[in-house]
């Protein structure tokens, strides 16, 4: 495991950690924001970051950055938790998204644990941080081993009744992080049903087939094949920002994306109920390494998480953390090759 000096930021200095097995598969991560910075496979960097350390301060787009207390969406930016009306900064329109300003992706995490497997970093979150209540320690640890296998873990504890919802939020483009369009990268997800959304991507507590709708990826096909932007499920996000309701409990396969022109395939393994599809609809911006220029549907994030605004929709599965409660949860990326 490698060590150095990534950038100064607000909160001191921040480090870049790199993982290399024995493939020469390298997963390189730092403490601002707990964000994957690359990861570079069979000579590939198949995530998107930037240039510079210093722009992990403010992370725009949050890439790969750790996303919590609660990834996705709140509607309205408030919830009822215990009696108690919670009242959260609105900073996408009228609902809260990724737990709002301040976000974690901005804040230097502590480092508890860095060897040649694993490094684990820490944020300690006090009561009422993002206008959320209890004292919470939330770990999140990055492991790579000899099998191309990124096991990314989250374990946290609460002295109060909170939620938590958190996730990765890396931006995969297996041609190589600066290749561009990513819309012909195939993809299938392992699920039959998605949580359809309003104009501001907030669940209405329908779930609903994916049969017949450009959203269905039961079968492997190209991401940009049915991308109709004229079509109502598609046009409020301009693109692919949806949840998907996984087959099955515990850990399982969520979701598989090859590159069409590198012949990566990554698999996405869960054990959370849901998978947000993003594609980067209206992410742009310059400064991506190796002098990189990201544009629209540049890339594919797959984020493991609860289902947004899980906390307004009894019937769906909860992110209620209980105060005293050990909250355990593992995401896995497995990488391989025809030729492997």
């Amino acid at each position: 495991m490698q060590t150095k000096f990534f950038a100064y930021h607000s909160d001191g200095e921040a480090h870049l950690y790199t993982l290399k097995n024995k493939n020469d598969t390298r997963l390189a991560v730092t403490d601002a924001g707990a964000a994957v910075v690359s990861l570079i496979y069979r000579g590939v960097d198949v995530a998107l970051g930037w240039e510079k350390g210093e722009d992990y301060k403010s992370n725009p787009g949050s890439l790969g950055a750790t996303v919590g207390r609660n990834a996705n969406r709140i509607a309205g930016g408030r919830f009822r938790l215990n009696g108690e009306t919670i009242q959260l900064a609105k900073n996408d329109g009228e609902n809260n998204l990724h737990s709002g300003p301040d976000a974690y992706k901005k804040r230097l995490w502590q480092t508890v644990e860095a060897n040649d497997e694993r490094i684990t970093f820490l944020m300690d979150s006090p009561d009422g941080d993002q206008g959320l209540p209890g004292h919470m320690r939330l770990f999140a640890s990055y492991e790579l081993n000899n099998e191309d296998i990124v096991t990314l873990s989250y374990r946290a504890v609460s002295d109060q009744d909170t939620i938590l919802n958190p996730t990765n939020h890396t931006y995969f483009n297996l041609n190589g992080q600066d290749s561009g369009d990513a819309r012909d990268h195939m993809l299938r997800i392992y699920a039959k049903s998605f949580t359809p959304s309003d104009s501001g991507l907030i669940p209405t507590g329908e779930i609903a087939s994916v049969e017949g709708t450009p959203l269905d990826f039961q079968y492997a096909h190209a991401i940009g094949r049915d991308m109709d932007l004229r079509d109502p499920l598609l046009a409020a996000a301009k693109g692919y920002d949806h949840n998907y309701c996984l087959w099955g409990t515990g850990l399982r396969t969520a979701a598989e994306l090859r590159g069409d022109k590198s012949g990566i395939l990554l698999t996405v393994l869960t054990d959370r109920p849901g998978v947000q599809l993003y594609t980067a609809n209206t992410f742009s911006a310059r400064g991506g390494k190796n002098g990189a220029e990201y544009r629209p549907y540049c890339a594919v994030c797959l984020e493991t998480q609860a289902w947004p605004d899980a906390v307004n929709h009894p019937d769906f599965p909860s992110t209620v953390l209980k105060a005293g409660e050990t909250f355990f949860s593992r995401t896995i990326w497995r990488f391989s090759h025809p030729e492997d």
